[in-house]
């Protein structure tokens, strides 16, 4: 048992370390963005427009680090403020399924194809959803855009202090937003993700130990089959973007297809049996059906075709996968590992708490988007 564990630790221990600077780039990046999105600015561009609402919806949802949960409150919220229903649907997918965060881990831990792909499949994918969704049902009656006077500075730097309306136009300073972009992305991006990024470590490192090569190549080596597989494991699990990436990576050195591995990083985040029930509420039942049912067969279709694209250039995904993470020497993996360590210790104390009975009031998680709730 002593020998069991300590694999699945080095297991782990060795995707942390070639995921590290990548992960603090990611985080470091989608901090910086929450300072110069504006929600205000936002949801009017959602509101009107057949289709280029649902394509900005789309753009926009590609680099925010929220996962299926967290995306949640704040569909509801750009919804309630005049989205429509398109728009909506195409925030829910492209939201969850991309992120900077895990566009900088799958370039560390994946391959530069899977990297690319990730990204566009999810924007292709919610473009179509929230297309149909709008040809579907509308018209749809006008709703007032209500407006966010809320400073983003002083939400997250400032800590309360008085910050007139309209202020944070004009930028408070760069040394201020920077500050305020870095303190938003190591405690609130890092600290909503931190419990899932280390489970799919966690989970990463028991495939590769326990998992053998000749089971994954049986049922998941590609094909039609195997697409479906990862559709019946993906959609009820729960798991963000960024947890995905090192379980994705683990299945393709066991011998998993490059194509059912991204079926599982495309619905995996974008799905779970709780975001499901929600989603009713959002899109109604007959939404939420057609909502699923383009994801899969998206996720599918873009499945075959990496299997295809990998074959076509005669590339073998165990051999390519994670080349990016050797481009950086050792001693700045480890030093990038024991700073996601030191940064980490506040929110899995915070989480340990919380789970013995012993935890304040949870922190509201700072999306930028107003009247959002803790996304865990």
């Amino acid at each position: 048992m002593l020998n069991l564990i300590n694999a699945v630790v080095a297991a782990s221990w060795s995707l942390l370390l070639d995921s590290s600077i990548y992960i603090l780039f990611g985080i470091l990046i989608s901090g910086l963005l929450k300072m110069v999105l504006n929600p205000a600015t936002v949801v009017k561009h959602l509101g009107s427009g057949r289709f280029s609402s649902v394509i900005k919806a789309a753009f926009l949802g590609v680099p925010l680090p929220l996962c299926s949960c967290g995306v949640l409150p704040a569909a509801a919220s750009l919804k309630k403020q005049g989205a429509n229903k398109g728009a909506t649907t195409a925030f829910l997918i492209s939201t969850p399924e991309s992120g900077v965060d895990s566009i900088a881990i799958s370039y560390a831990l994946l391959d530069p194809i899977m990297t690319v792909i990730r990204p566009v499949a999810a924007f292709v994918t919610a473009i179509i959803a929230g297309l149909v969704e709008n040809i579907i049902d509308w018209p749809q009656p006008c709703a007032h855009i209500a407006t966010d006077a809320c400073c983003p500075v002083e939400d997250t730097y400032l800590a309360g202090k008085s910050c007139a309306p309209g202020v944070h136009v004009n930028p408070h300073g760069i040394g201020t937003n920077i500050m305020a972009g870095l303190k938003y992305a190591l405690v609130d991006v890092w600290g909503d993700i931190v419990i899932w990024f280390f489970g799919g470590l966690f989970i990463a490192g028991l495939i590769m130990v326990l998992i053998p090569d000749e089971l994954m190549l049986r049922w998941l080596n590609g094909g039609f089959s195997s697409m479906l597989i990862m559709l019946a494991i993906g959609i009820p699990l729960y798991i963000c973007a960024t947890a995905s990436t090192p379980v994705a990576a683990a299945l393709i050195l066991k011998g998993v297809s490059p194509g059912a591995a991204l079926v599982f990083l495309l619905v995996g985040p974008a799905t779970n049996i709780t975001s499901i029930a929600v989603l009713v509420g959002i899109l109604g039942k007959r939404g939420t059906f057609r909502y699923l049912f383009i994801l899969s067969g998206c996720a599918i279709l873009f499945g075959l075709t990496v299997d295809q694209i990998y074959k076509m250039a005669g590339i073998s995904p165990r051999a390519v996968i994670g080349e990016a993470a050797e481009l950086v020497p050792y001693g700045v993996k480890l030093g990038g590992a024991i700073l996601l360590l030191l940064l980490s210790i506040k929110p899995l104390a915070s989480w340990l708490m919380k789970k013995t009975g012993c935890q304040k009031p949870p922190r509201t998680f700072h999306s930028g988007f107003p009247d959002i709730t803790n996304k865990s």
